[in-house]
């Protein structure tokens, strides 16, 4: 066997794969006496049919089977042996005079190479690193729905000002019927308030979901439509009522503070507004974090040039799914990959250059963690070790959830790096500044 390579340019290559008769012939030969054994045909005793006739019915496909084996396991061999950074996988150049009842055969073989570039971490424009702080006013708003979600509820005959409501939103049109429950202050407009104040239950009024909260994301939890959906939302609902509610809210006292922490770890107002303050920033930061990533993704992606093999990518494209594409919906797809590709390659050989890896230990560290995070919000706050084990287990014995998580840990892993290595511009801001900066 002969295997050859020749490079067309940077980014593209064929490999040639001369195979020649004594390369399959002995494996071919142990396939076909393990045929004669095992093979029933009438008028032979079990393991007495003449090789002729084995090798007249069998030998070919035998044959055949053989070589694209041999061929399979040699390429591969090939480009980990010579260390050849491909994308995507080989492709076979169709032969149209090819002959299997030759005493030699040829085969090519295209490849896409990965392009080598240098990455820049220090950009010209500072990237902005945003510190999330929880303002007085948002303590103050949780304080409150703590106060709601642990009240003392009871029943009105009319709605008021500051009622909670409970009815079913419909509209035919748009498939909205959903029974959602609502505080009549949370709607937008005195207009809106109006309609309801006084309303009682089984009143069926009309609204207009234009201007009925102050959010899409209210919009979108009380109708049950999807964030786009609620943003453009322009049509009339008709509410039927079917309770009205008022809460009394609970009093800041010790009782309250061990419903809401058993531990014991708050005794005052002050200590249960600190410790408000701790949780909600946490989670600003596990935003800021990843827009922080994503920011970075941005900018590596738009400053890290090199070129890529295009057309080999989009004629790969055309077979590497379960539907083979054709020449135009190739190149559609690789418009919507390529920008997902270059930063696949970027994470790559940031990784590479500083050392970057993860192993399975590390993995089921991350999985336990993700785990007792899941258990605790459920109240199984010390869960056993084994527990913990065993559940890991399971979940990484799932392709596709042990990829999910591996993915998010190398993001993690990332996100340190590039904290630690790359200079950015810290703002500091309030929760709603930064979502009006960041995701409108």
């Amino acid at each position: 066997m002969n295997i050859t390579k020749e490079n067309v340019d940077a980014l593209n290559a064929v490999v040639k794969v001369d195979i020649v008769t004594e390369d399959y012939q002995e494996k071919v030969t142990e396939v076909l006496n393990d045929y004669r054994k095992k093979a029933n045909i009438p008028g032979f005793r079990k393991g007495h049919v003449p090789m002729g006739m084995v090798k007249k019915q069998y030998g070919k496909s035998v044959m055949i089977d053989e070589v694209n084996k041999l061929l399979q396991d040699s390429l591969n061999k090939f480009i980990t042996e010579e260390k050849l950074d491909i994308l995507g996988n080989p492709l076979p150049r169709i032969q149209d005079d090819f002959n299997w009842d030759a005493d030699t055969f040829s085969f090519e073989f295209e490849l896409g190479l990965a392009p080598e570039f240098e990455v820049n971490l220090n950009p010209k424009k500072k990237i902005t690193q945003y510190n999330v702080v929880a303002t007085d006013d948002l303590i103050d708003e949780e304080v409150k729905n703590i106060q709601t979600r642990y009240g003392k509820m009871s029943s009105l005959e009319e709605a008021t000002e500051h009622s909670n409501i409970t009815g079913t939103f419909v509209n035919e049109e748009k498939e909205i019927n959903k029974k959602s429950t609502f505080l009549v202050n949370d709607l937008k407009g005195k207009k809106n308030e109006k309609k309801l104040i006084g309303a009682k239950v089984g009143d069926v009024i009309e609204l207009d979901t234009k201007k009925l909260f102050e959010d899409d994301h209210k919009l979108q939890h009380v109708l049950g439509v999807s964030h786009d959906d609620a943003h453009d939302l322009d049509v009339k609902v008709t509410l039927t009522i079917e309770d009205i509610t008022k809460t009394e809210p609970a009093d800041l006292d010790q009782d309250l503070f061990d419903k809401l922490f058993p531990d014991g770890s708050v005794k005052t107002v002050t200590e249960l507004r600190e410790k408000i303050k701790e949780d909600a920033e946490k989670q600003f930061q596990q935003q800021a974090d990843q827009q922080l990533l994503n920011a970075v993704q941005e900018y590596l992606i738009e400053n890290t040039k090199f070129d890529l093999p295009a057309e080999f990518l989009q004629k790969w494209l055309q077979t590497a799914g379960e539907k083979e594409l054709t020449k135009e919906e190739a190149s559609e797809e690789y418009a919507k990959s390529e920008k997902g590709l270059r930063y696949q390659l970027i994470e790559g050989k940031i990784m590479k250059d500083n050392d970057i890896k993860i192993d399975y230990a590390e993995l089921v560290e991350y999985a336990k963690g993700f785990i007792r995070t899941q258990m605790a919000q459920f109240g199984n706050m010390n869960p056993e070790e084994k527990e913990l084990n065993d559940i890991a287990g399971r979940i990484l014995q799932n392709q596709e959830e042990a990829q999910k998580l591996q993915s998010q840990l190398i993001s993690q892993k990332l996100m340190t790096f590039f904290k630690e290595n790359m200079s950015f511009k810290t703002k500091e801001v309030s929760y709603e500044d930064f979502i009006k900066e960041v995701y409108k």
